[in-house]
C-alpha cells in the first residue's frame, strides 16, 4: 500500500487485503476516512456516521444519469442483455421509477409475513443436517450455507427448485460485473447469464399466471396483469435482483458467521441460547464481517465530502465493511461482542435502497444457524478458511469444518 496525502493505492486483490481488508480500513480511519483509491479511480468514504449520512443522502443515486445502463454508451454493444436486465432493477433506479417499483414488491412481501417463514427454514436446516459427512471434513457452504436461501427465495417466488444449479450460475455470472477490473471474457459471459435468465423467467412467467399459486411471482404478475405500472422489463429485471440479491450475500453472510463463531471458541451454542441472544449473534455477525464491502454512488449535484467536494457525475464508493469497524462509532470495533451496547450497521446499506430482503435474511441466518449449532456443537473449523478474490463481495472460498 502506498499512500501520498488523500491518495492511497491499494491492489484489491492482492492476497493480504483479500484475507483481511480490515488492517488497511483501520489504516484509513486513523490516516484520513475520506481517501482517493487511485485502484478504483474514485473517492471513497470509510466512516461510520458519514457512510450511513451518505446512503440517505437524496443528492446521491445509483441511477446513472449519464451513461450505461440507462442510456447505453459506444462500447458496451456486448453488453446488451445485461444493460436490459439492470435498467429495469430496482437497485439501479432512483425516485420516481424506485418508489413505483418498490411499493409494488414491497406490497407482496409485506402480503407474507417473513415470520412466517420460519418453521420452513427450520425443517429445511434440519433436513441438510442430517444429511451432513459425519466424522469426516467437508465444505458447509454447498451442503448448507447455500441451499437454504436458494431454496426459500425460489418458493417464495415459485420459482421451480430443481433450477437451482441455473440459477446459481446466472446469478454468479452477473454478479462478477461487480468486482473490479472485470475482463471482457467476464462481460461476456455476464451478457450470456443475463439473456439465458431472462428467457428462462419470460417462459416461467407465461407458465406461471395462470395457475393460482400464492406466491410473491403470482402476486408481482397480478400487479402488471391490473395496470399498476410493473412492465415486462421491469418484472423479469425484478425477479433477477431477488433471486440474485435473496441468496448470494446470505450464503457469503452465513459462512462468514459460522467462521467468525467458530474463531471464539467453547461451545457455540452459547450465542443461540434463547430467539434474543440469536437476534445479537447475528446483528454482532453482520456488523463483524459483513458480506458487502462496497456500494457506489453517482452525485447529481455538488456534495462536499470534507477534503472534497462531489461533481455532478462523479462516483463516490461508500465502504460499509470499513464502516462497521470505525473506531469512533464502535468499542472495540475489531471485538465480537454480541449484544454490544452500540450496536448498530450498515451492511443492509440505509436510506431509500435499504436491502428489501433484510428482514429475510435475518430471519434465514437466525433460524439456521441456532439449528446447526444446537444439533453440531461439535463443530470445528478443519483448517483457517480463505476469503475469496472477489472485493467488493466478501465472502469464503470454502469453509472446511469437522
Amino acid at each position: 500500500m502506498t499512500t501520498h496525502h488523500l491518495s492511497v493505492s491499494q491492489d484489491p486483490h492482492d492476497p493480504g487485503f483479500v484475507q483481511d481488508p480490515y488492517r488497511f480500513y483501520a489504516g484509513m480511519h486513523r490516516a484520513s476516512p475520506v481517501f482517493f483509491w487511485q485502484d478504483y479511480t474514485m473517492w471513497c468514504v470509510a466512516g461510520y456516521d458519514q457512510v450511513n449520512a451518505l446512503l440517505r443522502d437524496r443528492r446521491l443515486g445509483r441511477e446513472n444519469r449519464w451513461g450505461a445502463p440507462l442510456n447505453p454508451v459506444e462500447g458496451r454493444r456486448h453488453l446488451r442483455d445485461f444493460d436490459r436486465i439492470e435498467s429495469g432493477s430496482l437497485l439501479e433506479r432512483e425516485a420516481p421509477a424506485h418508489t413505483r417499483l418498490r411499493t409494488l414488491v414491497n406490497r407482496a412481501f409485506v402480503s407474507r409475513s417473513v415470520e412466517r417463514l420460519r418453521p420452513r427454514i427450520n425443517t429445511l436446516a434440519n433436513d441438510l443436517i442430517d444429511a451432513l459427512p459425519a466424522g469426516e471434513a467437508f465444505d458447509l457452504l454447498p451442503p448448507f450455507a447455500t441451499p437454504i436461501p436458494l431454496t426459500v427465495i425460489c418458493e417464495l417466488l415459485g420459482v421451480p427448485v430443481d433450477r437451482a444449479d441455473d440459477l446459481l450460475a446466472w446469478s454468479h455470472a452477473m454478479c462478477e460485473m461487480y468486482v473490479p477490473h472485470r475482463s471482457r471474457e467476464t462481460e461476456e459471459r455476464a451478457n450470456r447469464a443475463s439473456a439465458e435468465f431472462g428467457a428462462f423467467l419470460t417462459t416461467h412467467i407465461d407458465e406461471h399466471r395462470h395457475n393460482g399459486a400464492d406466491d410473491l411471482l403470482s402476486a408481482l404478475i397480478a400487479v402488471r396483469d391490473t395496470g399498476e405500472k410493473l412492465s415486462d422489463a421491469e418484472l423479469i429485471s425484478t425477479c433477477v435482483l431477488l433471486l440474485n440479491a435473496g441468496h448470494e450475500a446470505t450464503v457469503h453472510q452465513t459462512g462468514n458467521a459460522v467462521k467468525t463463531i467458530l474463531d471464539q471458541g467453547g461451545d457455540p451454542r452459547r450465542f443461540f441460547e434463547t430467539p434474543e441472544r440469536a437476534t445479537a449473534s447475528i446483528e454482532e455477525a453482520l456488523r463483524f464481517d459483513a458480506p458487502l464491502h462496497m456500494f457506489t454512488r453517482y452525485a447529481y449535484e455538488p456534495v462536499d465530502l470534507g477534503p472534497v467536494t462531489l461533481k455532478p457525475g462523479e462516483q463516490v464508493a461508500l465502504l460499509l465493511g470499513a464502516a462497521n469497524r470505525d473506531p469512533s462509532a464502535f468499542e472495540a470495533p475489531h471485538a465480537f461482542r454480541p449484544g454490544r451496547a452500540d450496536q448498530k450497521n450498515v451492511s443492509f446499506g440505509a436510506g431509500l435502497h435499504f436491502c428489501i430482503g433484510a428482514p429475510l435474511a435475518r430471519l434465514e441466518m437466525q433460524q439456521s444457524l441456532t439449528v446447526l449449532f444446537a444439533r453440531r456443537p461439535e463443530l470445528q473449523l478443519e483448517k483457517a478458511p480463505r476469503y475469496r478474490d472477489s472485493y467488493h463481495f466478501h465472502g469464503l472460498e470454502r469453509l472446511m469444518v469437522r
